[in-house]
């Protein structure tokens, strides 16, 4: 009976561990412990390293909870910060508890609050709308943030008005649409570069790098980019159009839409310096029963890539011209159950997961990329698209197989630059590989 029962208990105990290596709240994040980030500041073209290890460093888990360590630096250069902020992205040391499975709220929700809300599968910390700014109707001004007088009842008080950092802080994000609070860099939005959404608001990029964590490819499921403090997965912008997993490949919307309005109660008129947009509450939520429409929170319950039998997922809203939509990303109040998910210390027993010996799926469409320019004269750029989950090669052949320059594109980056301003005029091939599937195009250089 014994025998029975201890390979009952063993079967029992590899089928938990077989469920776990294929939770998404453990596998989907990018680890590293080699590579180590780089940031720009103003005025200097060449990024500087910072010493820090980008992505996460390590992913355990118990029957219950992932448990992401990461120092919170992200793979991609961060900065410049035009705005006058002074900080840089900082060591986050940080432990994020992560649900295995989430559960619904059945209650009234909660709302979202200032600082972190969810994390990013490179570490990076999620923030929503806001920026700690709102209007003192008792002064008729803007309160609270740098430069502004405090907020009556202190940083967590309501208001009734409250600033939207995407509009209001446009010109302190990186290029790719971040930017650090005392050191905890962090994105509001859809963490792809500004330069490569459709219409480009910010000219940011045309000084730096055009990178980011993916970049969006309006052809294919968008990537799981991150997760909720509530245990939910966020996506990118594009998905199935129906929640059956149906219907091709759209771009997932937000429902909430402008007020029509010229006037705010206990708050400043509609002016050039005070636009529809500029606080939060200049927006309305509008039921919308068509399917790639989100509910209140921002998000559906449906059939993703990850989750084959459905799953309550946010999306990171983006317009027509992929600029950033309100809500953005999650909000204004979570669908699941809200913890504060980072922590100090793990308590419990748990399992290094370890992705080299863990089974991933690789395709050919990985490896999904332009080229540019082509012809050149002194600079070859790869951009990839979607989200990159390993490394990626890039080698420069001359015609007779010989390797003339290489370069790589990291886990949660985006773009590569191959300099060669000293390179023969001729006709060249260039190889992308990531270790399973290859891929190459022929290059001109040509000058003047």
């Amino acid at each position: 009976m014994k025998k029975i029962l201890s390979i009952v208990c063993l079967v029992w105990m590899l089928c938990q561990h077989l469920t776990a290596q294929t939770n998404p709240a453990i596998t989907a994040f990018l680890q590293n412990n080699t590579i180590t980030g780089t940031y720009y500041l103003n005025g200097n073209s060449n990024a500087i390293g910072n010493n820090l290890p980008v992505n996460c460093q390590q992913v355990e888990y118990s029957a219950t909870y992932a448990y992401i360590s990461t120092a919170g630096i992200p793979a991609y250069p961060t900065g410049p910060f035009l705005d006058g902020n002074p900080s840089q992205a900082q060591n986050q040391t940080a432990i994020y508890q992560l649900p295995l499975n989430p559960v619904q709220n059945t209650g009234t929700p909660t709302a979202t609050t200032g600082g972190n809300i969810g994390v990013f599968i490179n570490g990076v910390s999620l923030f929503d709308y806001r920026d700690g700014v709102s209007w003192n109707p008792s002064t008729n001004a803007l309160c609270g943030g740098p430069g502004n007088p405090p907020c009556p009842g202190g940083p967590n008080a309501s208001m009734d008005w409250n600033r939207d950092a995407i509009p209001a802080e446009k010109d302190g994000f990186d290029c790719s649409k971040g930017h650090p609070a005392m050191g905890n860099y962090h994105h509001h939005q859809n963490p792809s570069a500004f330069k490569l959404d459709l219409t480009v608001i910010s000219s940011i990029c045309n000084l730096y790098d055009a990178d980011g964590l993916y970049r969006i490819d309006s052809t294919q499921h968008a990537p799981l980019i991150g997760f909720a403090y509530d245990g939910f997965p966020i996506y990118g912008a594009y998905g199935y159009q129906n929640t059956d997993g149906t219907g091709g490949i759209v771009r997932i919307k937000s429902s909430y839409s402008l007020k029509n309005m010229s006037t705010r109660n206990n708050g400043p008129a509609v002016s050039t310096s005070y636009y529809l947009g500029y606080f939060r509450e200049d927006y309305e939520y509008i039921t919308n029963s068509n399917p790639d429409y989100l509910d209140q929170h921002n998000g559906r319950f449906c059939i993703t890539p990850e989750y084959p039998q459905g799953t309550y997922a946010y999306f990171c809203t983006v317009d027509d011209q992929w600029n950033s939509a309100y809500p953005y990303a999650v909000g204004p109040s979570f669908y699941g159950v809200y913890a504060n998910r980072k922590i100090s210390t793990i308590t419990e027993s748990t399992t290094v997961y370890s992705p080299a010996t863990a089974i991933q799926e690789i395709t050919s469409k990985d490896l999904n990329f332009t080229i540019f320019p082509n012809p050149t004269a002194d600079l070859i750029a790869v951009q990839m698209k979607g989200l990159v989950r390993l490394p990626m090669q890039i080698q420069l052949f001359d015609m007779a197989g010989k390797l003339i320059k290489s370069n790589a594109i990291n886990p949660g980056q985006t773009i590569s630059f191959l300099d060669v301003e000293t390179v023969y005029e001729g006709q060249y091939l260039l190889k992308i590989s990531n270790g399973h599937h290859q891929k190459s195009q022929k290059i001109t250089i040509v000058r003047p």
